[in-house]
This record gives C-alpha cells, structure tokens and sequence, in this order.
C-alpha cells in the first residue's frame, strides 16, 4: 500500500510540470473507463456529453488516458487533478493555485454497487443484430418482425458478426460463422426427406409401437419393394374385400410435386428405363375429418429451440389448408383428382375453386383456431385434440434427436468455435374423422410468405398480402427472435457428450428502455412443451441416449464415419468385450454391420447411424 502510495505521488509530481493553461498530453481512448499508465483511473470533476476524437500523444511518458466522452475541464484559476489509490475507496486530490502552491486532499469516493453498474448496463445495451442476407421466402416476414422489435437488420451482411443468422434453406449457406445464432441445424434437411424421417419414426415404433401409431404405415422404394409387393398381395388374399389406397411421395419433393396415389403396387411410376424412383409409400387415410365436405390438413410451426438441453415450442396458432373439391373415398376413378385429395396449397391454388379471403374463418386457408372454435361448437373436446397434436410434436422431435446430434457433432465438434442453433419446422397433421392426429410430413424450410400471386389480367400477376398468413407468420418469426435474443436468457453450457441438466428458460430483467417495447408486443404465440412435459416423454428418449454413448466414448470427430479401429474402441470404452465377447468377435461383427450397410442404395445411407443395423 505505500509503495504503491510513494509511486502514485512521483508520478503526481511529474503531473505538476503542466501549464495551468496548456493541455495535457491525452491518450483518448474509447474505453468505458480512462486508466493511467499505472493503472489507477483519472476521473475528472466535471463531466460533459460532448465527444472527442481520438487521438495519440506520446510525447511524455507519463501520459494519462481520458475518455473522449468525459474531457477534463481546465480552469485558469484552479487546476485540479485527482488519482485513485488502488486498492482504497479514496482519491487524492490535488489543487494547482493561481500562485503555484498545491493542495493535497484525500475524500471517500464510493464505487457504484453491482446492481447499478448492471442497471446501467442494461440502459446501454445494444440493439441485437440480425444478417439476413441469406433469407429468402421469409424474407418480408421477416423484415417486418424485425421493425417490430426495434432490432437492427443487416440485408447485406457485416464485416462483424452479428447476434442472428437468418438463413433460407440450410445450415450451410455461410460456412463463415463462428459464434452467434443460426436459424438452421446442421442436418435437419437431411433428417426431414421422406425416407430418412420414416426411418427414424420407424425405429422408434419398432421399440414403442403404441406411441408412434400416429405415423401411417411405410415402405421405402426401391429397396422395400419387393416387401411391400409381398405384403399387399397376402393382404388382398386373405380378404378379397378390402381395397386399400396407397399414396406416393417422392424422396426430396415439396410443394406436392409428384405425388400421386395408387391402388396396386404394380400401378408405381418408374424413370429411367425400368427403375423405380426414390419414395416412400404410405397407407392412405381414406377417413378423414371433414368441414364442408371438403378434407383439409394442418400447417402447425414448431420452433427447437436448442437440442442440449432439448427445448421444443409450438405455435398456438396454424394454418389449416382446405382441399377445392367435395371430398370422395378413393376409387380408380377418382385417383388423380389431385384436388379433392392433395391438401397442398401449391396445387389447390391453381384450381378454379380456390378462394382467396381477408377472413381467418373463411376461404381455402383458414387459422387453425377456426377451425377448433368451429368443432368446439360441434361439442368436439378441442383439449383433447390440442394435447394429441402436442403428444405427436414432442414424440417426432425425440425421434429426430439422436442423429441431429451426431450431424450437430460432426459440424460443430465440442471444443472449438461455432454458433449455437435453432429452426422452425413446419408439421403437416391430418386429423381423422375420429379426431385422431396422423402425422404426414415435417417440412425443413416451411413457406414463411405473408403474400400470393393474383392475376389482375390474363397472363399479368402481381403480389398481394394475405391477412391469414401475416397472422400466423409473422407472430412465429418475431416470437422466435424473441425468445433468441441473446439477452433474454443466461447462457448454459451445452455439452453434447457429457448431457446438460434440462432446466426452465432463466429469463433476466428487461432493460426500463425496453419495458415500453415489451408491453407494446403481444404475449407468446410460442408455448413451450418440452422440457414442461418432460416427465410423461422422458422414456422415450431411450435411442438417443444410445447416441450419447456413442457420442461420449468415441466422438464424430469430423466424420460419421466408424472403421474398425474405431468400432474396437467403441466396444472397449464401453466395456462390452468379455470372455465371451472378444476382440476378434468384435471384428467379425464390424464386417458383418458394413456389409448389410453396402447393400443399401447408396442416396438411402445419407443419414443413419451404422451401429443400428446390427
């Protein structure tokens, strides 16, 4: 202490040599704080808003650094300085009379507290910041949500990083972000083709079959088509009766772009000579709940929010796609009235009995909640309704987690620099005419337009906005951003080989200025399901804990690759091998795995974990 009391009086004493009227020598810095060389901190007397520019003198070696945004003032009459002793709550004073004596003083200088430094913190923080360069259909959405919130929106990019990534169709369309926040995980695309999702769903019935009941029976083409040709046969000769109806769904379609229904499996489509092309062939679900008579499907947004811990929310509010012709059980006759069958809106609104309407209620798009007000009315329990549609969500996320891990892993292996992800999924649910909810697909990159083409005159188009989609839309994007505004939450740690505890979101104070906004928005359109219904879900979760073993005890590393020394690693860490089980059983096992997985057709192998298999 006085060591460093001696010290802080020489350097005092060089001060002494400035001119009452001459200038310090500055070094003004854009810190916060102004420090002298010693690392005890000039504070001036008096302090002023204006802003100085900055500027380097190094003229004497015991300059002081002033901020820019506090300038000392300089009195002829009176100069003061005043240093800080480290380590104590005083200051030293020193007053330069007109007639060169000095005045030393010292007086009690009391540091702000912790909740004013934060107080004033959360007063200055910044706008979050949000590069939609990338963004594309959800584009205007997305602007508008942005103005909502008062963000700031880079269209072009930044040099800098900025806090929100909005990308349009996949993790990698800027393989240059190192921190921040991605709208897309890495492999969801991957996951969510319609083989790949029929398979992870089809593991999870193999070892559920009553919770996933809710996806209709599947058969991947080509390599299942001999099974489904098999099993349709017998079903047809035990019960000469029945006439089941197929419907056919091409492996990376959208937008119903190929999709057709047939009654034998003789009637599939091939290309390229006699080859069959990539699908999946589900049952037909030729009950379904109609209004109008018309059959209609429902377009629900489901945003996940992070995958360690696994954070799931649902939209309270949808979209409900009504097909333009009277519904009519599947005959040969009526098999390619694509209108009557295919819900798609990309297809319907090409029919001539498409409606377009400004009303929630009305029309070929309504909000989902219309059509709930409406069945409620009917005496249907809509609670019911509500809590099997949550039930099918959380159960389809949980069967897409395991390999979304590994894909996650594999591009953003623990340890080094990445951003953080999140992504809204659109789910197609078909609900029958018991009320039942029937999985159809889940959809990567929903369509996030708030507008549609009219035709103003023959062959002339133009773009009119569409008050049932801005509706659901823009809420799910604003309310997304939301709740990934970095300074809503305190960060955790995600540890994807060690298992984060699954906690409720921790959200901090809102900053005075930002109160005003906050009462300004209207409540959530996001409700959480996940971890809030963790307790009933959590044994189903059983394949990916297998993922986290695999993931602890021998890493991706880069790769989903896993050759021979590696698998031997697997079982040794794992402490599988015994007497009974030995190394060259272990080996006997690998080729035994790799073969049945080279006899798969290779577009099929994108995804999937290769120890399944066995």
């Amino acid at each position: 202490m006085s060591e460093h009391y001696e010290k802080v009086k020489v350097q005092f004493e060089q001060m002494k040599t400035l001119a009452p009227d001459a200038p310090a020598p500055t070094n003004l810095a854009s810190s916060g704080r102004a420090e002298s060389s010693s690392g005890g901190s000039v504070l001036p007397r008096n302090r002023s808003k204006s802003r100085g520019k900055e500027t380097n003198t190094t003229s004497n070696p015991t300059s002081v650094k002033l901020n820019p945004d506090k300038p000392r003032r300089v009195n002829r009459a009176t100069t003061e300085h005043m240093l800080q002793i480290k380590g104590t709550g005083k200051i030293l004073r020193d007053k330069t009379e007109p007639n060169g004596s000095k005045e030393e003083e010292q007086e009690n200088h009391k540091s702000p507290s912790g909740k004013e430094e934060q107080i004033r913190a959360m007063h200055t923080r910044r706008s979050v910041t949000v590069d939609t360069s990338k963004a594309k259909t959800s584009l205007e959405a997305l602007k508008l949500s942005i103005r909502q919130l008062k963000w700031k929106e880079f269209p072009m990019g930044r040099r800098t990083a900025c806090d929100i990534y909005w990308h349009g169709v996949s993790f990698h369309d800027n393989e240059n972000i190192v921190s921040g926040q991605v709208n897309k995980f890495p492999g969801m695309i991957e996951m969510l083709r319609k083989i790949n999702l029929s398979r992870a769903v089809r593991t999870m019935q193999e070892v559920f079959p009553e919770e996933y009941n809710f996806y209709p029976r599947s058969w991947i083409l080509p390599e299942e088509y001999q099974l489904f040709s098999t099993q349709i046969r017998l079903l047809k000769d035990n019960d000469s009766t029945l006439k089941p109806t197929f419907i056919v769904k091409p492996d990376s379609g959208s937008q119903g772009d190929g999709i057709y229904l047939i009654r034998d499996p003789a009637d599939l489509r091939v290309f390229s000579g006699s080859q069959i092309k990539q699908a999946v062939v589900q049952e037909y679900i030729q009950k379904p709940l109609l209004i109008d008579k018309l059959k209609f499907d429902i377009r629900l947004y489901v945003l996940v929010r992070s995958l360690e811990p696994l954070e799931i929310y649902i939209a309270k509010e949808g979209l409900t796609r009504f097909c333009t012709e009277p519904y009519q059980e599947p005959s040969q006759k009526n098999l390619n009235h694509v209108f009557m069958h295919l819900t798609n809106y990309s297809l319907n609104i090409h029919s001539g009995n498409f409606v377009h309407s400004d009303s929630c209620s009305t029309g070929s798009k309504r909000t989902f909640s219309s059509v709930l007000y409406r069945l409620a009315s009917k005496g249907v329990d809509i609670k019911k309704v509500w809590s099997d549609i949550i039930a099918l969500v959380i159960k389809t996320v949980i069967a897409l987690v395991p390999e979304l891990k590994v894909y996650y892993q594999a591009d953003i292996p623990p340890g080094k620099p990445g951003p953080t992800c999140f992504q809204i999924l659109g789910f197609d649910i078909l609900l029958m005419k018991n009320l039942k909810p029937v999985l159809l697909e889940v959809n990567a990159n929903p369509s996030m337009r708030i507008e549609h083409e009219q035709e103003i005159s023959p062959g002339v188009f133009e773009y009119v906005p569409s008050p049932v989609d801005e509706e659901v839309k823009v809420g799910v994007i604003r309310d997304t951003l939301r709740l990934m505004d970095p300074a809503q939450r305190k960060p955790h740690i995600s540890n994807l080989q060690g298992g984060a505890p699954e906690d409720t979101i921790v959200v901090e104070a809102v900053p005075d200025e930002k109160a005003g906004l906050v009462r300004s928005l209207p409540s959530l359109c996001l409700k959480q399901v996940f971890p809030k219904y963790m307790k009933q879900f959590n044994y189903l979760r059983i394949v990916e804990r297998i993922a986290d073993i695999f993931l602890r005890f021998l890493g991706v590393k880069g790769t989903m690759k896993l050759g021979p020394t590696g698998f031997r690693t697997f079982i040794r860490n794992c402490k599988l091998s015994n007497s009974s089980f030995t190394m060259a059983s272990v080996d006997i096992l690998y080729i035994d795995i790799t073969r049945r997985w080279a006899g798969m057709v290779p577009d099929s192998r994108e995804a999937g974990e290769a120890f399944k298999v066995s």
